[in-house]
């Protein structure tokens, strides 16, 4: 693989020539520091609603992944920490569990078939494009794992957070309907968001 993929000699980050949304770097700027990336050693912050955090790292932060779609991912999860139900609808993600253990899955669309395991130290598990899934903490200790997904930009679409958050609202009564409840539960979940 040649390094014009990545950095050119006649580009620069200024450029309007974009490789995956991001302009490729001119070779003479090209440092060892593009290629490396500190920090995934620091816990993220759990003391949340959700008991879980996410530090993402991509071609903003690490340079030398462009053009090849991999950015890297540390997850962690307080006891009972949860990533709430999501997507990425332009990538796999492959996860695995560094310490503790987590509780895993997905679902598939055509019959709504919950597909979960409970993950180990050591153990990986794939969840495909564009499908709904979780990780949730079943132990009463910390929780690490780490990511990988196949996409310079593989976006995200939490669930909850896009049905019960949206700006401006979606109405109680679609609310109400789509998930069989009274509109005063539809409310109260709403402001939660």
């Amino acid at each position: 693989m040649e390094m014009s993929l990545v950095f050119s000699p006649g580009t620069d980050n200024t450029s309007p020539v974009l490789v995956n949304v991001v302009a490729c770097k001119n070779l003479s700027l090209v440092t060892a520091n593009d290629f490396t990336f500190s920090g995934l050693n620091i816990p993220g912050n759990t003391s949340n609603k959700q008991g879980f955090a996410v530090n993402l790292v991509t071609v903003d932060q690490f340079p030398g992944l462009n053009t090849f779609g991999v950015p890297v991912k540390r997850l962690d999860f307080a006891p009972k920490g949860l990533n709430s139900p999501h997507s990425h609808p332009r990538a796999t993600e492959v996860l695995s569990v560094i310490k503790g253990s987590l509780y895993v899955g997905f679902m598939i669309s055509t019959d709504n078939k919950l597909f979960s395991k409970v993950m180990n130290k050591g153990d990986v598990f794939v969840f495909p494009i564009g499908l709904v899934h979780f990780q949730y903490n079943i132990g009463d200790c910390d929780v690490e794992a780490f990511s990988v997904l196949s996409s310079q930009d593989p976006g995200v679409v939490r669930i909850a957070n896009s049905l019960f958050g949206a700006n401006p609202e979606i109405s109680d009564d679609i609310l109400s309907k789509a998930f069989m409840m009274d509109k005063k539960t539809v409310d109260y979940i709403q402001s939660q968001f």
